[in-house]
Parts: C-alpha cells; structure tokens; sequence
C-alpha cells in the first residue's frame, strides 16, 4: 500500500512534514493506542445487547425505545463516519482522534450515570459521534505512523481483526459486566479511554490537506447518510412500507444525490469524487459492505438462537463466541503476511466462500443442534474466512490514496461496513419474521407463553418455528458472502502490493 504524495498532493503542500517518523521502540504503543480505538469503538456497538432486560427493568424502559439503546449509537456513528473522516484530513488526524476518543470516553461516563431513559439515549447518541470521529482517524493514522511494509502490513492486521474480535468480545463483556451492573459495560470505557488518550503523543499526523471544510457537502452529506441509516433501522423494525421509513429513505436520496452534485463542483469537496471512481478501490467499499451485511447479522441471529432455543445465558452466550475470536485473529495474522505477496482478490474471494461455507452450516442448525459438534465448527470456520477479508479489503480501500486524503478514504471504509452491517441486519430482520411466521405466527409471543406457563408443547412448537427463521436469515448471509466473493473476483483488480510500488500513486487515486 502507498500513500505518497505524487502530482495530486503538490497543489497543496503538507502542513506537517511527511518524513515525521516513529521511533521504532514506540511502534509497539502506536499499535496498541490505534487498536484499543478500533476495539472500544466496535465493541460498543455490540456489548450493549447483552445489557438490554437490566436496562429495561432499571430505567422502566418500554418495549418500543428498548432498540433505541443500540439503534442511536449506530445512527450518530454510521452518519458522521464521512465527516470525522474528513476533519483528520484536514485539523490534524492525532488532534481529531483524541476530540473523538475524549467525546467517546465522557459520554461512556454520562451513560453510566444515567438515571433516565432520556439521558441514556443522549449519551449513547454521543458515543456514537465520538466513534465516528475517532474510527476513520484511527485507521488514516495507520498509514501516517507505520513503515510501509511489514510494520504496515501487521498493523493493519490487527485492526482489521479487532472488526470481528471487538464484536465478540463485546457479547463476552456484556455478559460478564451486566452480571456485576449494567452501567460497568459503559464505565469500562472511562479508564480505558484515558489510557488511550495518554498514549496518543507517540502517533504522526502526516501530511494535512490544506483548505476549509466544504460545509454545504458536510451538511448534505452527513444528514444524508443519517436519514439512509435511520431508515435501514426503522425498515427492519416497522416494516418497509411504514411511512416514516419510505420518508426517510426519499430524504436520505434527495440529499445525498445533492451531496454528490456538490462534491462534483466545489474546489475542496469533503468526498474528493476520484477515490470512487477508481474500480479497484470501490469494489473493496462493495465488497466490504456484503461481508458486513453478512456478519452483522450472523452475530445477531447467533445470540438469539443460543439464549432462546438453547437457553443460554447472557456470560455463557458471550463465551460462546471464543472460536470466532480466535479464528479471527489467527487468519487475520495470516493475511497480513499473506498480503505482501498476493493480490487482494485472491485473499478475500476464497475467505468470503469459507465464510459462506460457515453460514450453510449454520443454517442446517435445528433445536438439538449441539454447540460442540454444530455451532462451533460453523463460527470457527465463518471466523476464518472473515479473518482473511477485511484485512485485504481495507489495504485496497486506501491503497495508492495520498496522505491528504487518508481520512476520508478510510472513512469511506467504515462507512461501508457501518452501513452494510445495518442495512444486512435490517433486510435479514424482515426475511426471518417472514420465515418464522410461515411456521407458526407470533412465535415468540407463543414461545414467552409456553415458558411461563410451562407449556413444553407450546415452546417446542414455537422453537422450530423460530429456529427455522433464524436458519433463514444463516442462509441468506451465506449468500450475501458469495454476492461479496463474486465482486471481489471480478471487480478488483489491482495486483500484490510489493508490485503496487511502481505505479503513480496520484494515478491510482
């Protein structure tokens, strides 16, 4: 991957020098400073789900606002990716990212005080705009602070492995924290985060894009991306047809559309158009999105099959989730080396199949399914095949970017993943109400009644209705990986990275 400066930087000049360096002996905290970001970022959109019967009986939260909780963390975040991408690019990404973890780590505290509904749901909103500032940052700083090379190559990996890790480690935390209180899942993040903060002086802006901020495209652009985003969720919940998700869709085109006719005709547009119409690099934004879709909704299926229809608790679903951690992270490590010598496509398209591969397995789960002959084997194989994605899908999303533009095309990664991961969730949402009702409708109010009322005819009924739902949506995800895969293989075309080196840089912009 290069992110030199060729023809296109020299219009304007960095405002700090490029050749700043780590010392080599603190590469090792800049690892762990960019990491830790990712995973407090990520986890956060997960660790919450576990908390969500405690937060419901403590703060008397009704069934409706109860998805909210996750809902606005994921909106702030998924539509303010662009503009936190862009404000690295241009203030400085060290300053930004610590704005963004310092917003992120107070409204964690706000949260974990909360004595309100409405005060929750306010600090959640504002972790999300913390993250959304802190995640593309994080990533661009990647670029600016590691040798191009090896040193590169494995900080990407692990920060393409916190992706899923931070997933997972999120339902493993989730458990253990809600055990002890549900406000320790968003004060564990006070102390973590100042830890971070202090760790920031050892990473290196690079070179800044000089110019203002293009207003009008950060306002079209990131009201626009919440309105898709707001809409995705309310789909998934309300159905498609409900009037404020047709409304919020209309306005999330309307805008967005505007955003692309502005970015087309200012001097310095927030989403330089030129990095979407590189081939390569948007079929890595495609391809990205599919994965997420995917495993977004793996994830959320997988814990409702394991508490419900398996009857686990919230600490044993969390641990659950160990094989896909570690299938994660060693494939992760495994590309990262892997990707000096082979072409992104070749490493992404057969991890895609081998995720699909995983799905289909998950999807011939039945209600005796056993988690060590069945669940297993299909997460640690899913884990693997993602573990060998994401890695080469983000080295393609910003290969050949210059370091003015770091910021946004990591966020542009993000965003895909971000709104992949919801529009996935939403989509497979819908499909597995769909299935499940085919069986037998209203099968969870059936299965709540059978428990309660001991009715063990009623709850295996109600069991493979819901079972049959869940394997539904494994099924689609399996073919969600393959649309991914097919993308992958056809689209992307640039070559292993060491032959990459050659080429212009601006010209691969």
């Amino acid at each position: 991957m290069s992110l030199d400066t060729g023809p296109e930087g020299s219009s304007a000049p960095p405002t700090e020098a490029a050749s700043d360096s780590v010392a080599p002996q603190h590469l090792g905290i800049a690892l762990l400073v960019i990491a830790t970001t990712q995973l407090m970022v990520v986890l956060d959109g997960t660790i919450m789900n576990i908390a969500l019967p405690s937060i419901q009986e403590d703060l008397d939260v009704s069934v409706a606002n109860l998805s909210w909780v996750v809902n606005a963390y994921a909106l702030a975040f998924g539509g303010l990716l662009l503009l936190g991408g862009r404000a690295g690019d241009l203030f400085g990404r060290r300053r930004v990212l610590r704005v963004g973890i310092s917003v992120f780590t107070l409204a964690s505290l706000l949260g974990g005080l909360s004595n309100s509904f409405e005060m929750l749901l306010a600090a959640r909103v504002l972790q999300g705009v913390g993250a959304a500032i802190a995640a593309p940052t994080a990533l661009s700083l990647i670029a600016t602070t590691f040798p191009e090379g090896k040193p590169r190559n494995r900080a990407m990996g692990v920060y393409a492995a916190m992706a899923g890790v931070g997933s997972t480690t999120g339902m493993l935390l989730g458990g253990i924290l809600t055990d002890v209180d549900w406000r320790w899942v968003l004060y564990i993040n006070v102390p973590v985060g100042v830890a971070v903060l202090a760790g920031t002086r050892v990473l290196v802006d690079g070179a800044r894009r000089q110019g203002r901020l293009d207003l009008p495209g950060a306002i079209t652009g990131t009201t626009g991306l919440v309105s898709l985003v707001y809409a995705i969720t309310r789909g998934g919940e309300d159905g498609w047809t409900d009037t404020l998700t047709v409304g919020a869709f209309a306005l999330a085109v309307v805008l967005l559309v505007t955003f692309l006719v502005i970015q087309n005709r200012v001097a310095n547009p927030m989403l330089p158009l030129r990095l979407l119409r590189d081939r390569s690099r948007a079929g890595a934004y495609v391809t990205t999105l599919c994965a997420a879709a995917g495993m977004f909704s793996a994830f959320y299926f997988m814990t409702l099959y394991t508490q419900r229809i398996l009857g686990y608790s919230p600490l044993e679903t969390g641990l659950s989730y160990l094989p896909f951690s570690i299938g994660m992270s060693l494939m992760a490590a495994v590309a990262s080396k892997a990707s000096a010598h082979v072409a992104p496509r070749l490493l992404a398209g057969p991890g895609l199949l081998l995720a699909a591969v995983g799905m289909y397995l998950f999807s011939t789960l039945d209600t005796d399914s056993s988690y060590v002959t069945h669940l297993m084997p299909a997460m640690f194989v899913t884990a693997l095949g993602l573990g060998l994605t994401f890695l080469p899908m983000m080295l393609g999303a910003v290969r050949g970017v210059t370091q003015r533009d770091a910021g946004i095309a990591s966020a542009l990664f993000n965003t895909a993943h971000q709104i992949g991961g919801a529009l996935g969730l939403a989509v497979l949402s819908t499909l597995c109400t769909l299935a499940t009702d085919d069986r037998m409708e209203h099968a969870n109010e059936a299965f709540f009644k059978g428990v309660k009322t001991h009715d063990s005819g009623l709850v295996h009924r109600a069991s493979e209705a819901l079972t049959h739902g869940y394997t539904t949506a494994f099924a689609v995800s399996a073919v969600l990986f393959l649309a991914g895969m097919v993308v992958a293989l056809t689209v992307i075309t640039m070559g292993k990275q060491k032959s990459d080196r050659e080429q212009d840089p601006a010209a691969a912009a």
